[in-house]
């Protein structure tokens, strides 16, 4: 005998939903809750979840074509002083070079796109290295030279035109 009882019956996910637009004595006839005309009653109602209540469209209002952000950031390459002490303990890095752009892309730290450096103070730095970048936190020049190396900051990088 299996445990079947009818009070322990219940409805199918779902199917408990209000029924719409079936007959006037539905409650939910007619117009089925959606109002008197306009767009919210219409069918594929509702709005593009893009739609900025009337107002120019930001996709209108921006141009289409020729649009250069005045900072483009993606040519300079970030690199913490945690990711610099973790090179020279693996070897890829030694204190007697002095370390700018050219040597980092040749040992694959920063990406060869990349025209400049900006050194960051995340981290500690061990070891004495003399670095040569393009900015420099106030963080990552004192983590330098608690370390006994030395912050080179030299011209910003060519931007492409």
């Amino acid at each position: 005998m299996n445990n079947f009882c009818l009070n322990s019956l219940r409805s199918r996910h779902g199917i408990d939903k209000k029924a719409l637009g079936r007959g006037i004595g539905s409650g939910c006839g007619k117009t089925s809750s959606y109002g008197h005309k306009g767009g919210k009653a219409r069918s594929g109602r509702g709005k593009v979840k893009w739609f900025e209540g009337g107002q120019m469209p930001i996709y209108r209002r921006l141009p289409k074509h020729g649009f250069v952000s005045g900072k483009d950031r993606s040519l300079v390459a970030y690199i913490n002083l945690q990711s610099l002490q973790r090179l020279c303990e693996i070897g890829k890095l030694s204190a007697d070079q002095s370390i700018d752009i050219t040597v980092l892309q040749a040992i694959g730290a920063v990406r060869n796109a990349a025209l400049g450096i900006r050194l960051l103070g995340k981290g500690e730095l061990k070891t004495q290295l003399n670095i040569v970048a393009n900015y420099a936190t106030a963080a990552a020049i004192r983590g330098v030279e608690a370390a006994g190396g030395r912050v080179t900051i030299i011209r910003k990088p060519e931007t492409v035109s």
